[in-house]
C-alpha cells in the first residue's frame, strides 16, 4: 500500500486523492506540507477515529492513539520517562542487556548456524523498554521457549489488517486470525497486569517513589491515584502495552534494515567496523555513554537507514476542522495520508537519493549532528508536538547494538528464509523480509569461548 501511494505521488503530484471503500483520502507527499500538518496537532489534525476505536477495542489505547485533552495528560508523563536524564541513568542496565545479546550471538557464532535476526533484535528491544519504562528485568534474551515478545509479534499485523479493512468485519464475524489475536492479547494483558502489580509493590515498599518515580509505570500509578485525575486503569494498561509494542517493533525493524543495508555495502560495513574498534578498543561493547557519543559514523548510518527505510512510511491523520493544504481545501473529517519517505527519495532534496550513503549525514569534519534542512525532509520520528518521545533511546539502542555487532562478529551470510529478494512488509510498521544471519567470531585479543565458559 505504501509503495502504491508513493507511485501515485510521482504520477499525479504531491497532492492527490484516492478512495478506499467509500472513504476518500488525500495523499500528501510534499515535506513542507507534511511538516506543517504534523505541527498542527493536536488541534488541526488528530489520530483517525478508526485508529482510536481499534486501539480501544484491543485494550491498547494510550498516548499513541489518544487525542485532545486525554493525549495532553498522558504525554507529559511519557515525555518525562524518556527525558535525557532518565535515559542516561538507565545506561548501565542497557549495557547489561547488550552483554546478554553478545553472549547469545557468541553461541550462534560458535555453532555456525543461521538464526532469525529480527527475533533476537525484538528480544533485545523488549528487554530495554521493559527496564527503562517499567523497572523490570524481563530477560527475554536468555529465556528459553515462549516469551511476551512471542505474543507481541502478532499484534501489529492484525492492527494493520483492521485499519486497512474497508469495513469493521470483526465486530460481526470473528475469523481464525481474529480469534488467534484474542488469545495472544489475553496473554499480553496478563503480563501487563503483572508489571503493574510489581510497580504497585515497589510504591508500597518505598513511599518516596511517589514524589520521585523512577520510571513511566510508577509515574502513571501515582497520577492514577491522585485526586481529580482523568487517568483510568484502562489508560494505565493501554500505555504499558503501547510502550512495549512501540519500543519493540520500531527499533528492532530499524536495526534489521541497518544490518541488512550495511552488509550489502562493504565500504559502509568496513567503516562501521573501524569506528567501533577505534572507539571501543578492547571492550566488547560501549561501556560508557561517552563511547556511544563518539560513534559518529554509526549514528549517520542510522539516519541514512531511516531515510531509506522508515518504519512509518505513511502516517494517517484526520482533519479536526476545515483546513487548506497547499491550494487544496480539506473538509473537517477528511483522512490525510502523509507519505513520510517520498521527499527523501527526491533528487531535489538529496543527491543520489536511492543510494545508501551514510556520510551525507556527517558534518564537514566527519562529526556532528544531521543538518537541520535534511531533518526537515527526513522525519522518521515524526515532527511537531507528537514527535516520538522515545527517539533518543532508540538512537542509543541502535548505536549500542550496531557497534557491538561489528566489533565482535563478521557477518558471513544474511538472506531471507526462502532465498527470495529482501522486500518491504508493512504491518503497521515497515519491516524487511524475515532475515536469517550467520555470524563468525572476529579475530581479536578476546577469546569468546573462554568468556562463555567464565560466564
Amino acid at each position: 500500500m505504501h509503495r502504491s501511494m508513493e507511485r501515485w505521488s510521482v504520477e499525479f503530484g504531491p497532492l492527490f486523492r484516492f478512495r478506499v471503500g467509500r472513504r476518500d483520502i488525500v495523499g500528501v507527499a510534499d515535506p513542507a506540507a507534511i511538516a506543517a500538518i504534523l505541527r498542527d496537532r493536536p488541534d488541526g489534525f488528530r489520530r483517525t477515529e478508526l485508529l482510536e476505536a481499534v486501539f480501544e477495542e484491543l485494550g491498547i489505547g494510550g498516548v499513541f492513539s489518544a487525542n485532545g485533552t486525554a493525549w495532553l495528560a498522558q504525554r507529559r508523563m511519557v515525555m518525562s520517562a524518556f527525558d535525557t536524564r532518565h535515559v542516561k541513568s538507565y545506561f548501565p542496565a542497557l549495557s547489561r542487556v547488550t552483554e546478554r545479546l553478545y553472549r547469545r550471538w557468541c553461541e550462534h557464532a560458535s555453532s555456525g548456524a543461521a538464526f532469525d535476526l529480527q527475533a533476537d533484535l525484538m528480544r533485545f528491544t523488549v528487554d530495554v523498554i521493559a527496564g527503562l519504562a517499567f523497572g523490570v528485568d524481563c530477560n527475554t534474551i536468555e529465556s528459553a521457549g515462549e516469551t511476551i515478545q512471542t505474543h507481541l509479534n502478532h499484534v501489529f499485523p492484525m492492527l494493520n489488517r483492521r485499519l486497512s479493512a474497508p469495513f469493521a468485519y470483526w465486530r460481526w464475524l470473528r475469523l481464525p486470525a481474529d480469534r488467534a489475536l484474542d488469545r495472544h492479547l489475553a496473554v499480553v494483558h496478563r503480563e501487563v497486569a503483572g508489571l503493574i502489580a510489581k510497580a504497585r509493590e515497589r510504591l508500597a515498599r518505598d513511599p518516596s517513589l511517589r514524589t520521585s518515580p523512577d520510571n513511566l509505570i510508577e509515574a502513571m500509578l501515582v497520577e492514577r491515584e491522585a485526586p481529580g485525575t482523568s487517568l483510568t486503569d484502562r489508560d494505565l494498561a493501554g500505555n504499558v502495552l503501547t510502550m512495549l509494542l512501540a519500543g519493540e517493533d520500531t527499533t528492532a525493524n530499524t536495526l534489521a534494515w541497518l544490518i541488512y543495508l550495511a552488509s550489502s555495502h562493504p565500504p559502509v560495513l568496513r567503516r562501521l567496523t573501524d569506528e567501533a574498534r577505534g572507539v571501543l578498543g578492547p571492550a566488547r561493547f560501549a561501556e560508557r555513554l561517552e563511547m556511544v557519543s563518539a560513534l559518529n559514523f554509526t549514528a549517520a548510518t542510522a539516519h541514512e537507514t531511516m531515510r531509506l527505510k522508515p518504519v512509518a512510511p505513511v502516517i494517517v491523520l484526520q482533519a479536526n476542522e476545515p483546513k487548506v493544504i497547499g491550494d487544496v481545501a480539506i473538509p473537517r473529517g477528511m483522512i490525510v495520508a502523509t507519505l513520510m519517505r517520498r521527499g527523501s527519495l527526491d533528487e531535489r532534496n538529496f543527491e543520489r537519493p536511492g543510494s545508501f550513503e551514510p556520510e551525507r549525514w556527517l558534518g564537514p569534519t566527519g562529526t556532528g549532528a544531521p543538518s537541520t534542512s535534511r531533518e526537515r525532509i527526513s522525519m522518521p520520528f515524526g515532527a511537531g508536538p507528537r514527535i516520538c518521545p522515545g527517539r533518543n533511546l532508540a538512537l542509543l539502542e541502535i548505536s549500542m547494538l550496531t557497534s557491538m555487532l561489528v566489533r565482535n562478529f563478521d557477518i558471513i551470510d544474511i538472506r531471507t528464509a526462502d532465498g527470495s529478494a529482501v522486500d518491504e512488509w508493512l504491518s503497521f510498521t515497515m519491516a524487511p523480509s524475515r532475515l536469517l544471519v550467520r555470524l563468525a567470531h572476529r579475530h581479536s585479543s578476546i577469546d569468546p569461548a573462554r568468556e562463555m565458559r567464565a560466564s
